[in-house]
């Protein structure tokens, strides 16, 4: 990660990070939090299928990936899943058909920052596959997987590596 130097506050290149959390200026006490960020990952699930998308950018260029994102302020988790789904796919689903499965810790890395993220995992039920129309600039194709035919290492990140292998009945 690049480091903070210089003090928002004071302007002082005295910004140390402490904690794996915070920058702390012990020239003004200035303290500024990195939080860890909320994110949301859908199972949409048909049958004993499971759609994944491609990602086409970093991180992890070319991994499978569930469908989701981050959580915008003021916005809940439900919310969240909706709005993904139909930036991502657009498509518009039912959020009060949203089943809370898990969450998990993971990081993402982006423009050398280590986020620290929370992602909280949902399922969602169709009954027939529905067209999409991808985002082309974040995801190159879906993909649907049997459940018993999924290859964890083809996954993108650690907590959807986690959740297949270790949490989920799936």
């Amino acid at each position: 990660m690049r480091e903070l130097k210089f003090c928002p506050h004071c302007g002082a290149e005295t910004l140390t990070f402490q904690e794996n959390k915070k920058w702390h200026c012990p020239k003004c006490d200035f303290t500024l939090y990195h939080n860890v960020a909320g994110a949301v990952a859908v199972l949409i699930c048909c049958g004993d299928e499971i759609l994944f998308t491609q990602r086409n950018q970093e991180p992890k260029l070319g991994k499978l990936d569930l469908p989701g994102g981050f959580t915008d302020p003021e916005e809940s988790a439900e919310q969240s899943c909706a709005r993904e789904l139909h930036e991502e796919l657009n498509i518009n689903i039912h959020p009060e058909k949203l089943r809370y499965l898990t969450s998990l810790p993971n990081t993402y890395l982006y423009k050398d920052i280590l986020y620290n993220t929370l992602d909280l995992f949902f399922e969602y039920q169709i009954d027939t596959k529905m067209e999409m129309q991808l985002e082309l600039s974040e995801i190159s194709k879906v993909v649907w997987v049997k459940r018993s035919e999924l290859q964890i290492d083809q996954l993108a990140f650690d907590s959807q590596k986690t959740f297949f292998s270790k949490i989920s009945n799936f």
